[in-house]
């Protein structure tokens, strides 16, 4: 799921959940040539992970089903019916090669591209011979002359199209499965859908959706097209802006929450900066915070808001988050007083991973400016230390009172060599955290040897 398919998702949830609606999946799958195996199963498993719980869909059954396109054939068949004995309709044989010409030729005359009516005179004779010839036609709705085609957009206002400029467009492909422009407007009517939130860049598809609404007696749903996300260049969001899907940001350690309240904020104005759960997004969710402008991906929002979901995690979530990186002999209160000393220096999973290799072993990563610290160190400050650890164990007050007896050294030029000799770095959580991690042993040893 791209992300700018994951926002549409998330605004149309909030949307519901922010009125009491009801928020729906429906797999649109008619397309064969861009449907790909798993991928179905894929959206599910992100849309789950993002907390986004739908009301119905095709796990979750309900009288508007089924809710997979491809399952609803019979419907469609019998809607190409109606339009056709309304003269509504008709086949048309140009190939994908003609079309393309025709489009290219009208975009280099400074035309809209629009389909030029070839098949829409054909005879029937002329209908029977092609079909002769073995010739599989798809079916275009006429779209009628000289209408203005006005509609409200949630976000974008009121919006005007001349039907002259759209052409005719195909309702169901030679393959016989249904197009977007169809199935999504019929199924939006039939399953009783009165809100649609989705990419401005359907803003244009709306005018023709709305004729064929229309032309079924279905009333039209209230559309709102959202800005699109793009990168922090204002170019389509793609690979090399970072992550552009759900499962990038899932495989890199980022936590739901963090994408939610990410997406939450790209194109939509919220009063409060902090984080929020998905229900409080919901409540101060308003259609008319919704901008028109791109909506700008950027990385370093992601990270504040990884740190704010870290920071405001479950404590028990964050130890199935870090259940791999640690020492699996660690019982779940040690994994827990871990998550409980380290949340404030856990962006990524692979942070835990550094600390855990500091905390749990004797492999300690030593970074350079914690042995500039230790070479600078008075050597004494360590033989002191190791006499008050020797006194104190893991009480840290104890051990930091007792060491204050016996040198005269204070401030940063006391601990930062501790913390350096210690944890082999010079940031991190407070001492008086990693004491009870590291142990007795693991102090003594370190203070008496450190890494310089």
């Amino acid at each position: 799921m791209h992300l700018g398919n994951a926002r549409t998702a998330l605004f149309s949830w909030l949307l519901a959940r922010r009125h009491g609606g009801r928020f729906l999946l429906r797999i649109e799958d008619t397309d064969r040539e861009r449907h790909q195996h798993g991928a179905e199963e894929a959206f599910i498993e992100d849309l789950r992970w993002l907390g986004l719980n739908w009301d119905e869909g095709p796990d979750m059954e309900g009288l508007a089903g089924p809710y997979r396109q491809s399952e609803r054939s019979h419907i469609y068949v019998a809607l190409y019916g109606r339009l056709a004995e309304a003269g509504l309709t008709y086949p048309c044989f140009c190939s994908a090669e003609t079309l393309a010409v025709q489009r290219k030729t009208q975009l280099a005359a400074g035309k809209p591209p629009r389909y030029a009516g070839t098949c829409a005179s054909l005879s029937e004779a002329q209908v029977s011979g092609k079909l002769t010839q073995g010739l599989t036609p798809t079916m275009r709705f006429h779209v009628p002359p000289g209408r203005q085609i006005l509609f409200d957009d949630i976000v974008h206002g009121p919006q005007r199209y001349n039907s002259d400029d759209i052409g005719d467009f195909i309702i169901r492909r030679a393959d016989g499965t249904a197009s977007f422009f169809f199935s999504n407007a019929v199924d939006d009517a039939l399953m009783a859908v009165t809100h649609v939130l989705r990419g401005e860049d359907h803003l244009t598809n709306t005018p023709r959706q709305l004729l064929l609404l229309e032309s079924l007696g279905y009333p039209p749903p209230q559309y709102g097209h959202v800005s699109l996300v793009v990168g922090s260049d204002g170019a389509p969001l793609s690979k090399r802006h970072g992550s552009a899907s759900v499962e990038d940001l899932r495989a890199r350690g980022v936590l739901p929450g963090a994408v939610v309240n990410m997406l939450a904020r790209l194109g939509h104005y919220y009063e409060s900066g902090h984080y929020m759960p998905l229900e409080a997004l919901a409540q101060s969710f308003e259609t008319r915070h919704l901008g028109t402008a791109p909506a700008h991906f950027d990385e370093h929002q992601l990270r504040h808001w990884q740190r704010e979901a870290v920071l405001n995690a479950d404590e028990n979530l964050l130890v199935n988050w870090l259940r791999d990186l640690l020492p699996s002999q660690l019982d779940d209160r040690a994994r827990r007083e871990f998550v409980h000393a380290l949340r404030g220096n856990l962006l990524y999973p692979a942070d835990a991973d550094t600390w855990a290799r500091i905390v749990y072993t004797d492999d300690m990563p030593v970074t350079e400016e914690a042995l500039a610290a230790l070479r600078g160190a008075d050597k004494g400050l360590f033989v002191s230390a190791v006499t008050a650890a020797g006194e104190a164990g893991t009480d840290y007050a104890a051990f930091v009172a007792r060491l204050k007896t016996l040198i005269p050294a204070r401030g940063r030029a006391l601990f930062q060599p501790l913390r350096a000799a210690l944890t082999g770095r010079l940031d991190g959580p407070e001492l008086a955290s990693l004491f009870a991690l590291l142990g007795a042993d693991r102090i003594t040893r370190r203070l008496e040897k450190p890494p310089c």
